[in-house]
């Protein structure tokens, strides 16, 4: 179930961008609690059928997939595009993983946690880069020539230092998505962005494209298997909650198991 139900008669519906609709209801995003209950009653349009070869543990995926989705669909990436990815945590990865299924030939992901990074490289295509170690513009300059960049740069951080990096690693003429959310304003280089005329993009959960996560799922373009770091038992669902707001940095994705 895509979690965002929005009034399809909304302006905003109408031109086909209802996730921006200022009257959605969104579960889990306040005042709307979550779905921690036995059955709920949600519109046939945003309700689908897990393919046969899906299974639940990859379709309980398939939200945070929509949003990396949703990233690459702004970006149109175009076969063989070079990409950055600042930030590797859920999103980040699924954001590279969905670049490189839609066409890019590599993806440097960068981040100062080394288990996610590790967990990163496992996966064909993406190039980790560890910034307490080594600088990523400097690691980007040396794959793509130190006049050039990365074709398209996607900030899954939200954090203020990975804006500077962003600007300084993508090409001229190219594309910066913004993904991450920051907690705080942050500062930006416009007149830097202006005259590489950078052309920047932002995303808001995801519209459109649930159909899209499910059939590169099916299709095993995207494997999230990997990512599932450990699934509890519903009888355990507190310790579950309590172990994701301790924030392990081995950590990608918790789950818990329904019981039959």
């Amino acid at each position: 179930m895509e979690p965002g139900v929005p009034t399809l008669s909304s302006r905003a519906a109408k031109l086909g961008i209802y996730n921006v609709d200022t009257s959605v209801t969104f579960w889990a995003c306040p005042p709307v609690h979550g779905c921690l209950t036995g059955a709920v009653v949600h519109p046939a349009a945003f309700t689908y059928k897990l393919p046969d070869d899906v299974s639940y543990a990859e379709g309980a995926m398939i939200e945070p997939l929509a949003v990396a989705v949703q990233a690459c669909a702004k970006a149109g990436l175009q076969p063989a595009d070079v990409c950055l990815v600042t930030g590797c945590g859920p999103i980040g990865i699924l954001v590279a993983l969905a670049a490189i299924a839609s066409g890019a030939s590599k993806v440097f992901i960068s981040d100062m946690t080394a288990p996610k990074l590790e967990a990163a490289s496992r996966f064909e295509g993406l190039i980790p880069v560890n910034i307490q170690k080594e600088s990523i513009e400097r690691v980007v300059r040396a794959h793509c020539g130190e006049d050039w960049g990365v074709d398209v740069a996607f900030d899954a951080s939200g954090h203020p230092s990975a804006y500077g990096s962003l600007l300084a690693c993508v090409r001229p003429g190219g594309q910066i998505v913004l993904v991450g959310m920051p907690v705080e304003k942050v500062e930006f280089d416009v007149v830097g962005a202006q005259a590489k005329e950078i052309e920047i993009k932002t995303v808001f959960r995801y519209c459109n494209v649930y159909d899209r996560a499910i059939a590169l799922l099916a299709s095993g373009k995207i494997d999230v298997k990997p990512l599932i770091t450990a699934t509890f038992p519903f009888s355990e669902s507190v310790q579950a909650f309590e172990r994701a707001a301790s924030g392990r940095p081995s950590d990608i994705k918790l789950q818990i198991k329904m019981p039959a």
